[in-house]
């Protein structure tokens, strides 16, 4: 069996694979909280890390010390040709996830989206090459920037139930402008992957994937673990 974990900005994801189906996956607030939750599982013999922050140092020598444990790193191997041109700078989340949609939909062109801290767009092209993608502030980061970055205006919290476009309070306009602008800004990215891209084929996943999803009028697929599919593809790909 395998053993994925995704140190995030905000959480650590984890989740065990045996032979390609997903057996079990966990959300963790703190890494030690991991180590324990493995406990419940045996016949793990690999472990793959993604990590965007130092977080996975913490327990890093404890997952050693019980499994065949790795690293993602830039220089990791994996089943597609990367043509970013600073791929020592990006995020094993970003590749992670683009790998997630090639091993659903190999030998296309594929978006992934990220809807988490950062939005994150990463995009496979039919030959199976990774060209790159894009970055923009998350329904949070919006939120907490026009906080920190004003003298008067308040931290809203995420509401996933607000759906009106005309705020009529401020509270109610930072969130129309936050969760109107993120979902206007998807609509938009895939309309103009689409005018390159006519074949393409979207997959949406992260933490706001869910609100996204039902605003959202172009076509996609919904898969909350695509980044631990595309963990699980780079660690098979190494063991074979």
């Amino acid at each position: 069996m395998n053993l994925l974990v995704d140190f995030g900005n905000t959480r650590v994801k984890a989740a065990i694979f045996n032979e390609g189906r997903l057996m079990a996956k966990n959300v963790f607030d703190h890494a030690q909280d991991l180590l324990t939750w493995l406990n419940k599982y045996n016949g793990i013999q690999k472990c793959l890390i993604g990590s965007v922050t130092k977080g996975h140092e913490s327990i890093l020598a404890a997952l050693q010390s019980r499994f065949s444990t790795q690293l993602f790193r830039a220089d990791t191997p994996i089943p597609l040709k990367n043509l970013y041109h600073s791929a020592l700078t990006l995020g094993s989340d970003r590749l992670a996830a683009a790998l997630g949609a090639y091993a659903l939909c190999p030998n296309k062109n594929v978006l992934s989206i990220d809807a988490g801290t950062c939005i994150k767009y990463n995009f496979v092209n039919q030959n199976n090459e990774y060209l790159g993608g894009a970055i923009s502030p998350g329904i949070q980061m919006r939120l907490k920037a026009m906080h920190e970055q004003t003298s008067a205006l308040p931290l809203v919290a995420m509401d996933e139930q607000y759906t009106k476009l005309i705020g009529r309070s401020t509270q109610e306009s930072l969130l129309s402008g936050a969760l109107t602008a993120a979902v206007c800004e998807l609509e938009g990215m895939i309309t103009h992957y689409l005018q390159h891209y006519p074949d393409l084929t979207v997959y949406i996943t992260g933490g706001d994937a869910a609100y996204l999803c039902k605003q959202v009028k172009n076509r996609f697929f919904a898969e909350p673990n695509l980044i631990m599919i595309g963990l699980n593809s780079i660690l098979d790909f190494n063991d074979k």
